[in-house]
């Protein structure tokens, strides 16, 4: 007959009963603590008994001197005696418990004997075998080198720090109730949700698609900028589907030991096809598939080994075994192409930073367990925070928590998140930096031309915040701008009015001072590499024309600067691209400096305010900001024929 005796139960039952890799055996009861046995407890206990022993015979009898003794026995009060090797033990006449009974010290006595027989005092001899000694002396140093025996041999064996268990995956295992994560924990990417729905319908019901002989791909790559959530989003896979969670980064495959890594991937895959149907994660894959070749020194052989071994397990387990492999990178260029062909992980999932919609929801996610005061709006929060991944947008509301607390607040106000915004964006505040007057001065009026030239110019973003408060460690003031709506495409045009606004704080100080400070080197850099970007990447140079000048190889989703630039042009081309470059940037530098010169007073006007209130937002910037517009509408608009 079949044996049936896991018919009924679940699949985390079912993992339990037969997993027999490392932590495995039969399920943990929760309310049992894990008892660890150690050598020491052993000894303390024998010691204990043996210190027992000899402190119950002490109490036992009362301890006296032989002069004592040859005196008790000369006036006749000993009724009897026992005499051993080294001690005498005896009993009084007409004594009740506990001082009837003595013990001494034996001292060689010839007469002692004698003495015994004259008195009529019953004595006898006891033989001494030393069978406690001798106990003590063989059979604990038997005991301590076993059980550290026993220790060197786990160490090295079946443990999971043992020396002979390095080829075991160190994986991290959850069952599906460990998981707590679903579809409905995450928020602000719902087209790779839509994507992965299949996944776990094929995890749910396998049947559906292999009746008609489809296959369900074997692997899917989860890409994305850091803290977008391609973890949380795999969790959630295996959350929602109800199955065992296999979790390991790349980096936990390769070690010091040539084939560790080659084994670990064996072992990960002949624990998943036993608790099938699960899912493997690998987080940060590019830690283990980089191309191989890429390094021209040479490759790293322990590294290829992983990676070939990982490539053949994926061919080799049979798809409908209910094992899906997916896989996390913010770095899809590098990986090695033979990873990325059908078969392996042959479906990648894009996971974009959210749009302002996607911002709400995952916020509305974040701030269901925090206390929320009635100005808060999360679309606004929203609205002011672009660019912020999940990660970032649950750092915001965390922050914004804390300092409400501080301030012993009985809910989170809107201030509050405005101030942790400015704390993630422009680093701590630090009012206790102390700035000579100078110094001030001259950041109000940099910080005033950022934000002049930006209310001026009509393809940038508006002003949300100046401030001249130090922020971070080496920033002296901020200007802020947030953008009305998200933007995927910026224009030539956009692109050169950034830089104007880049520029401004700079041109600020070169009119109001006639000298300039080092305050302008982030500026100064940054609008560099949107100069040179334009040249050698957009082909906005009219005199190079319509090429691409890089061979870029930086990720995407990583903000990695300017990138690797291979030259591939000649030396004359060099020149033009350097002679463009600083063309661009001087042009614009002349029409900021016409800029901030036909509105100084306006720019005077806001360094004033600023140097009297250190920051300004809100209404306030508003209205200054309404004011310059009109200004500046009333110059271009035509005069009245």
């Amino acid at each position: 007959m079949a044996d049936n005796s896991d018919k009924g139960q679940n699949p985390l039952d079912k993992m339990f009963n037969r997993f027999k890799g490392p932590g495995g055996g039969q399920r943990p009861d929760p309310s049992q603590r894990k008892v660890h046995f150690s050598i020491w407890y052993f000894l303390a206990a024998f010691l204990l008994i043996i210190w027992f022993q000899g402190f119950v015979s002490e109490q036992q009898t009362n301890r006296i001197t032989y002069s004592d003794f040859k005196k008790l026995v000369h006036d006749g009060k000993v009724e009897s005696v026992t005499i051993s090797q080294d001690k005498i033990l005896g009993s009084l006449k007409d004594q009740k418990e506990p001082d009837k009974y003595f013990s001494a010290l034996r001292v060689e006595d010839a007469d002692l004997v004698k003495e015994l027989e004259a008195q009529g005092i019953q004595f006898s001899g006891a033989a001494d075998t030393r069978w406690l000694t001798t106990l003590i002396s063989w059979m604990i140093p038997l005991a301590v080198f076993f059980f550290f025996w026993s220790f060197l041999m786990r160490r090295m064996g079946g443990g999971p720090q043992g020396v002979l268990s390095v080829g075991k995956a160190k994986v991290k295992i959850y069952a599906d109730k460990d998981i707590g994560v679903t579809f409905k924990d995450v928020a602000g990417i719902d087209e790779a949700k839509a994507e992965l729905e299949e996944i776990v319908q094929f995890l749910k019901d396998p049947g559906k698609f292999q009746r008609l002989g489809g296959k369900i791909p074997k692997g899917v790559l989860l890409v994305g900028a850091p803290g977008t959530g391609k973890t949380l989003l795999a969790r959630a896979v295996a959350g929602e589907a109800g199955v065992p969670f296999f979790s390991m980064s790349g980096s936990e495959f390769v070690e010091m030991f040539v084939g560790v890594g080659a084994a670990r991937v064996r072992d990960l895959f002949g624990q998943a096809k036993e608790n099938a149907p699960c899912i493997i994660f690998v987080d940060e894959l590019d830690a283990l598939g980089k191309a191989r070749g890429l390094n021209p020194i040479g490759g790293h052989d322990e590294r290829e080994q992983t990676l070939n071994q990982l490539l053949v397990e994926m061919d080799g387990f049979d798809p409908r075994a209910g094992v899906i492999i997916m896989a996390a990178t913010n770095r899809p260029e590098i990986l090695d192409p033979a990873l990325l062909r059908p078969g392996r992980f042959d479906r990648h999932v894009a996971i974009d930073k959210p749009d302002i919609r996607g911002r709400v929801a995952i916020l509305q996610v974040h701030a269901k367990d925090v206390k929320l005061g009635p100005d808060v709006d999360l679309k606004k929060i929203a609205a002011m925070t672009p660019g912020f991944v999940g990660a970032d947008l649950a750092n915001l509301i965390n922050e914004a928590a804390l300092i409400a607390a501080r301030r012993d607040r009985e809910e989170v106000t809107m201030s509050d998140f405005q101030e942790a915004a400015d704390r993630i964006i422009g680093g701590l505040e630090k009012r206790n930096r102390a700035m000579n007057p100078k110094e001030k001065e001259i950041v109000a009026y940099h910080e005033s031309g950022h934000a002049l030239v930006a209310m001026v110019l009509p393809n940038t973003d508006p002003v949300s915040k100046i401030s001249i408060i130090p922020r971070g460690i080496a920033a002296l003031g901020y200007t802020q701008q947030l953008p009305t709506e998200d933007r995927y495409l910026m224009t030539r045009d956009e692109l050169l009015d950034r830089l104007q606004v880049l520029l401004g704080g700079r041109v600020s100080e070169e009119i109001i001072f006639g000298d300039i400070s080092t305050g302008a080197q982030n500026d100064l850099m940054r609008a560099t590499d949107i100069a040179r970007r334009m040249v050698m990447e957009y082909g906005m140079s009219e005199r190079l024309g319509p090429m691409t000048y890089t061979q870029d190889s930086r990720s995407a989703h990583l903000d990695l600067g300017f990138g690797s630039r291979e030259r591939e042009f000649s030396e004359k081309t060099a020149q033009g691209i350097d002679e463009e470059i600083a063309g661009i940037i001087d042009a614009t530098h002349q029409k900021v400096i016409r800029i901030l010169t036909e509105e100084r007073s306006m720019l005077e006007k806001l360094a004033r305010i600023l140097l009297e209130k250190e920051s300004i937002d809100g209404e306030e910037l508003k209205n200054f900001a309404d004011e310059v517009r009109e200004k500046v509408a009333g110059k271009t608009r035509p005069a009245a024929a």
